[in-house]
This record gives C-alpha cells, structure tokens and sequence, in this order.
C-alpha cells in the first residue's frame, strides 16, 4: 500500500533551500520544538514536519506515532510503500531505508515514540540531528505534563485532608445547638456547607485572596465554635491585594495546621493570626500562632522531604503548599517558616500582585 502524499503542482513540491544561517537554522529548531510539546498526536505535527523539511532541505518529511498514521510535509515517492517502511521501525525498532526514503525510530526514555520518514537527498547524519532535537522536544513534553499531572494530585491531596476529627466535632457542636439557639445552629451549618464547598468541589487552578480570606473566615469560626474560648483570632487583609491572584487551596492548609498543631495541643489555647498586605508589587500573606511551635531543623525538613511523619505534624501541607508555589512563581516564592519549640510558628507566603498566567 503506497502513502497519499501532499500534493502540489506538477513535478510535486519544490526542495526547500538549505538553512545555512546559524541564527535562522536555531529559531526553527525552537519552532519545531515548541510545536511537538503535545507529542506527535498534537495539534501542531503537520507544522513540525514543515520544520523538519526546511532543515534538511528534502523533498518530503513525515512524522509518526505509534498508530503508524503519517503527517506529510512536501512529497513522498509514489514508487516506495514508506507506511510499510515505518511499521516495519515501530515493529523493530531500527532504522530502515528503501532507494531514497530513510526512516528514523524516535526514542524517548529507552521507549519507541515513532518514526520520522525523510524522502530526498537528507544526509543520514542530518537526520539523525534531527531525531535528537525531536526526541529531546518529546521528553521535555512528557516532563512538562507529568508536572502538571503532580501539581493536579497534590491539589487533590489538599482537598482530601479535612480531618475527619473537625467534621466530627463540628457537627456535634451544630446538633447540640439545634434546640438552645437554631439560630446560631443554622448558621454554623452554613459555615460547614461553604468550607465543604470550597475545600472538595473543582475549582480552577487559582482563586483570589478574598477567596482564600472567605475559606479561612469560614474554617475558624467552625473552630470556634469547637474549642470556645480556647481559640482567639484576629484575620486582617488589606483591600488592595484582595483581588490579587494565587494558587488555590494555599493559605487554608497553613491556618488548619496553626489551629491542629499549634492551638489545640496547648490546654489554655491561643491565638491565630491572618495577615494579608501589599509590599511593593508583592502580596505579603502571614499566618501566626502562639501554640507549641516546633524545633526550626524539624520544619526545615518537613519543607524539603515532608519528613518522617509529617502527614502526623502538618508537613505534608505544608511541604505541598511551598511546592507549588515554587512551580508557579520560581525559587524565590516558597514559604518562609519561622518557629521555635514552645514559641509559637509564623508561615510567610510572598507572591507576585501580577504574575502572566496566573488567572483566577
């Protein structure tokens, strides 16, 4: 079975002109790795082996994957079953030529990606060149989305760490208030239904501050009505960084942890406080008890590892928490912890007020 090949006028396609310009030949390199950042099923293939055709300056390029479908660009041989050539490379993993058609397997982290085909006058070592650019363009696709899938389940992570202790306790402080004041028992039921909401449904990959103040407003008064006295709290943000932008799921994971590790171990309680102000063009977040606090080598490590039993201390929040804000921001944005053993802990979030791609 022979391949369609795109056609053009008469004579088939003209061979492109050999890039020899150092600067031209780099910028479609780029262009080409830019466009197989989906892989070879992606949306921007045909433009790939356009790329690929001006580099090699041959009269036609085809890219496959694994289903063996080929995205031409320029013409193929009529006389030359190239779809037979490029099963037989998925099949055996080799290069294989027939008369003028070369086709190369593609191999990403020791496994077959697919084949690309060059029909013409393409030197083999050009081709292989060629392949390596594309094999790199693969593996920094599927590392690209292998981050995106582990932001995704550390978000889903996040969603799924509400205590099970809190539920139990809220919900027998709303049942105990049903007759002595309904009032307050319907709005407690409330608070719980919105922090449920927020805390399991699908949101986006980022809210607002006012979002998060909301989440945080709605959490601590659940626990106030928990503990009672025991927990005081004082949350202030300024108007100005209300609107800024921020991963979701952020700022609600370091007050549970100040209220379960830092208040609720000290038999007189405490106090916790939520800061949020400009400085600058950075979003300043702070969230600070006066509970039991921990030895500083301790949190370094939570932060670094999640530690030996940090899902027990609050690290696997937070170690999930500076994660992803170094992934959206760079190295510079984590959190910031100071603490000391019987001291109470103070966690920093710095963010960018305005950050490209960062929509809520």
């Amino acid at each position: 079975m022979s391949v369609p090949a795109q056609q053009g006028p008469v004579g088939g396609f003209a061979r492109p002109r050999r890039l020899r310009d150092p600067a031209a030949i780099l910028q479609t390199a780029r262009h080409i790795a830019d466009d197989l950042v989906d892989g070879l099923g992606g949306p921007r293939v045909r433009s790939a082996a356009r790329g690929i055709r001006r580099l090699l300056a041959c009269e036609g390029v085809a890219l496959s994957g694994l289903s063996g479908e080929l995205t031409v660009a320029g013409t193929l041989p009529r006389d030359v079953d190239v779809a037979a050539i490029v099963d037989e490379v998925l099949h055996t993993e080799h290069r294989r030529r027939r008369a003028e058609v070369i086709a190369e397997p593609l191999v990403v982290h020791d496994e077959l990606a697919g084949v690309l085909v060059a029909a013409g006058t393409a030197r083999v070592s050009a081709l292989r060149e060629v392949a390596g650019v594309l094999v790199a363009a693969l593996e920094r696709g599927r590392l690209e989305a292998s981050a995106e899938e582990a932001s995704e389940a550390e978000l889903r992570a996040l969603r799924a760490e509400i205590s099970p202790h809190f539920v139990y306790n809220a919900l027998t402080v709303v049942a105990g208030l049903v007759r002595p004041d309904p009032a307050r028992s319907r709005e407690l039921l409330l608070d719980f239904a919105d922090y449920i909401r927020y805390s399991l449904a699908g949101h986006g990959e980022y809210t607002t501050v006012a979002d998060e103040f909301h989440a945080i407003e709605t959490y601590l008064a659940l626990q106030r009505a928990v503990l009672g006295d025991r927990l005081k709290m004082q949350v202030r943000v300024a108007p100005e960084v209300l609107a800024v932008a921020i991963p979701y799921l952020v700022l609600q994971p370091l007050v549970e942890n100040a209220v379960r590790h830092g208040i609720e171990r000290r038999t007189g309680g405490g106090t916790v406080q939520v800061l949020g102000e400009a400085e600058g063009s950075d979003c300043v977040i702070s969230v600070e008890d006066d509970g039991a606090g921990m030895d500083p080598g301790d949190a370094e490590r939570l932060l670094a590892e999640g530690g030996a039993g940090a899902r027990d201390t609050g690290g696997m929040g937070l170690a999930n928490v500076d994660r992803r804000l170094r992934n959206v921001y760079g190295p510079w944005f984590g959190l910031v912890v100071e603490t000391a053993e019987g001291a109470g802990t103070r966690v920093v979030v710095r963010v960018p007020r305005f950050q490209p791609g960062v929509v809520p």
